[in-house]
């Protein structure tokens, strides 16, 4: 039987588009190359300068005329890294090069000092089969990237290797979007602090911290705001003093529910903001909503700790993503085989925990969206459409790898 609020259900893809349209731009910063990595360019990165520098040694031996083998020459002085580059060679002559070092105009090969021999009266000869063509050895100017070649296109992620890249084209800074500031609002009566004493009817807050754990490695600052107790003002207060603040996502776990103390929604809507939508065709996660204040997104992740994971893997860890510049935000998914079967799913898209091995994921057993010792034995999600059929064993899911 589909329930009477089916049709009120937002899916999860258009939800997560329709929270993309709320997000508000994030400006641009040249941040320090130490603190870019894991972000994304805001904007083409070209080169500044010519790699190499000039023709550079790729070995220990010695610069010449390639024409010129198989010798003898006569040694005209040395190169070595760091140097500028060394006059022309005559013809006739081989300069000492170390690697690094720049070619003198006219050598075009090195022959390596393994394959060279030094006579007394400073004669090189070929003991070797020699360096066999012109080029050879030799890192020539500009062959890594020349001066104004782009290097990356924005929206690329900003890996160590790009971050060496962008050094050796002479960048001390890169273009990003500034990070994302966001508050973190925590509401319930029951809610302690994790390590604290914890009295009958009281619960220690684990989506504060699971969540800030979540969060870690993406380009946010993130502000708390406490754990909130059920009552309108105390959490009308606490989404205004956000709003001051000036943050770009007003970010709450619980109070999103229908219940006389789920306070997240008339609160929102309390300080003026508009709320967009509210309620996901999803299990766990059904009571997520997000809306708009100024520039201020709200959203509201569930209570049930589950619940909370799954949002912020589907909805806030994307949301993070793509106002950061990101051009693929949502989470990736790859093909599994079950080893265990599944029954057919109700109206609603499911996200079940799973442990995911060697190409295989097995359900964990306990699927409440309380159950947080099952949620830590998982390292997957998979994705099942809602009213689909059961499914056996060694039939294929699509799968979200946490």
């Amino acid at each position: 039987m589909v329930p009477p609020d089916f049709m009120t259900l937002l899916p999860v893809d258009a939800a997560q588009q329709r929270l993309f349209g709320l997000a508000p731009a994030i400006p641009v910063e040249h941040a320090p190359l130490d603190d870019c990595t894991g972000r994304w360019l805001a904007q083409p990165l070209t080169a500044r300068r010519n790699q190499p520098w000039a023709s550079l040694s790729a070995m220990d031996g010695y610069a010449i005329r390639f024409a010129e083998t198989p010798g003898p020459w006569l040694l005209a002085g040395t190169s070595s890294a760091g140097d500028a580059i060394p006059p022309p060679l005559a013809p006739g002559e081989a300069l000492r090069i170390f690697t690094g070092a720049p070619l003198p105009p006219g050598a075009d090969a090195i022959l390596i000092q393994e394959e060279a021999g030094v006579a007394p009266d400073d004669r090189i000869t070929m003991t070797g089969e020699g360096p066999g063509r012109a080029g050879k050895h030799v890192r020539r100017a500009a062959s890594d990237f020349a001066e104004g070649q782009l290097l990356a296109e924005a929206g690329r992620t900003i890996t160590p290797a790009l971050i060496g890249l962008a050094a050796l084209a002479g960048h001390g800074e890169l273009p990003v979007h500034r990070r994302i500031r966001i508050a973190l609002l925590s509401s319930g009566d029951e809610l302690i602090p994790p390590g604290a004493p914890v009295p009958p009817g009281k619960l220690p807050s684990s989506n504060a911290p699971m969540l800030r754990a979540m969060l870690h490695g993406l380009p946010v600052d993130l502000s708390e705001l406490g754990n909130i107790p059920d009552d309108f003002d105390a959490v009308k207060g606490a989404m205004q003093h956000a709003a001051d603040m000036g943050v770009d996502i007003l970010l709450s776990t619980g109070g999103a529910s229908v219940g006389d103390h789920d306070l997240i929604r008339p609160a929102f809507t309390g300080i003026g903001g508009d709320l967009d939508f509210w309620r996901i065709r999803m299990r766990p996660g059904k009571p997520l909503m997000a809306g708009r204040l100024d520039n201020m997104l709200m959203l509201g992740l569930p209570g049930n700790p589950v619940s909370a994971f799954a949002t912020a893997t589907l909805f806030l860890l994307p949301l993070v993503r793509h106002m950061s510049g990101s051009p693929a935000p949502l989470p990736v998914e790859v093909q599994a085989r079950l080893a265990a079967p599944l029954p057919a799913t109700e109206v609603r898209a499911e996200y079940i925990r799973a442990a995911h091995e060697n190409g295989q994921v097995t359900p964990v057993a306990d699927q409440d969206s309380a159950a947080m010792l099952a949620l830590s034995h998982a390292n997957a999600l998979i994705r099942r459409e809602g009213s689909a059929p059961a499914l056996s064993p060694g039939e294929t899911v699509p799968v979200i790898l946490l």
